[in-house]
C-alpha cells in the first residue's frame, strides 16, 4: 500500500498544502498517521475515496496531446490549440491541457503517468483527444476500458487517418528499430567485451 507525504499528495490532487491541512481541519481528507518526525502520511485508497465521494469539483477535463519527435512541436501546438478550441467551444470547466513529447511506443511519458494518475483517482470526468494513437500508439482501448471504470468521458475529435499521422507512425516505427538495434549492439558488445577479457585470463 503506497503511503504519500503532504507534499506529494498535494501535487497528486492539485491543490497547495495548505489546502491539504485545511481539509485535514474539516475532516475532509485526513493523514493516515504521522511519521515519528511528525510528517503526514496519506494513503493511496483514502485519496481515491475522496476524490469520489467528497470533491467532484476536482474532477477536470483533460486534452492530450501528442507527438513523436521534437521536429513535430509545431503539431503537438496545433493539437493543443485544437483540444482547447473545442472544450471552449463545449463549454468545458476546469480545462487542463497535457502535452507530451515522445513516441507513442513509449508508456513512460510523464504527462501520460500523469493522466494515468489522475484517472485512476477518479480526477478526470473528460477526456479529450484529436486521435485515438496520439493516447498510445497500440494499446489505448486498455485505457479507455480504464475511464469507463472510473466514470472518465472519452472524446475522441477526428477518426480518420491523415498524413499527420502516417509521418508520426514511420516515426515511432524507426524509434522502434533503433532502440532494438542498440539494445541488440550493446548485447553484442558486452559479449565481445567478456570473451576479450576471459581469453586474456587464459593466456
Amino acid at each position: 500500500m503506497e503511503h504519500l507525504s503532504i507534499g506529494d499528495t498535494a501535487k497528486l490532487l492539485g491543490v497547495s498544502v495548505s489546502t491539504l491541512r485545511r481539509w485535514e481541519v474539516e475532516k475532509k481528507l485526513l493523514p493516515a498517521y504521522r511519521t515519528v518526525g511528525g510528517h503526514r502520511r496519506y494513503l493511496w485508497q483514502d485519496i481515491q475515496q475522496f476524490c469520489g465521494q467528497f470533491a467532484p469539483e476536482l474532477r477536470k477535463t483533460i486534452a492530450y496531446a501528442r507527438v513523436s519527435s521534437h521536429d513535430q512541436k509545431d503539431d503537438l501546438e496545433r493539437q493543443a490549440q485544437r483540444l482547447e478550441q473545442y472544450c471552449t467551444e463545449q463549454g468545458f470547466d476546469n480545462v487542463t491541457v497535457l502535452k507530451d513529447l515522445g513516441s507513442g511506443l513509449n508508456y513512460h511519458k510523464k504527462q501520460f503517468k500523469q493522466l494515468l494518475r489522475m484517472i485512476a483517482l477518479g480526477q478526470v470526468a473528460h477526456l479529450v483527444l484529436t486521435h485515438k494513437d496520439r493516447l498510445l500508439r497500440f494499446g489505448a482501448d486498455i485505457i479507455f476500458q480504464l475511464c469507463q471504470i472510473h466514470q472518465t468521458k472519452v472524446t475522441i475529435l477526428e477518426h480518420d487517418n491523415d498524413i499527420s499521422l502516417e509521418k508520426s507512425l514511420v516515426a515511432d516505427v524507426i524509434e522502434l528499430m533503433t532502440v532494438f538495434s542498440a539494445r541488440l549492439h550493446g548485447s553484442r558488445s558486452h559479449k565481445n567485451k567478456k570473451a576479450v577479457k576471459e581469453s586474456r585470463v587464459m593466456s
